[in-house]
């Protein structure tokens, strides 16, 4: 099985906390997000292959953050662990751009 990432929205309540959930346990990288970060964190906890973004999807602003947010957690991980990241940035740019448009 390939490692994907997976970006959930409204991953704070719902469905979306169970799509994260589900994500996480199948060995997939999760970028939750919602209006409310902390709520997201609350709700799912914490977990090497999970990152909480605040992301209203109306806002433009909101996805540019939620990206440099995940840009900044793969090199962290890639540096920590001395290995190329495991995903690929550009991809979750371009999830974060369509779901914003």
């Amino acid at each position: 099985m390939s490692k994907n990432v997976w970006l959930i929205t409204a991953a704070g309540r719902g469905m979306g906390v169970d799509f994260a959930r589900a994500a996480l346990a199948s060995g997939h990288s999760v970028v939750a997000s919602g209006r409310d970060r902390e709520r997201v964190s609350m709700v799912l906890g914490t977990a090497s292959d999970l990152l909480a973004v605040k992301l209203d999807v109306t806002s433009a602003a909101d996805a540019e953050a939620a990206v440099r947010d995940a840009d900044l957690k793969e090199q962290i991980d890639a540096n920590r662990t001395s290995r190329p990241p495991l995903h690929s940035i550009e991809g979750v740019q371009r999830l974060v751009r369509a779901i914003c448009i």
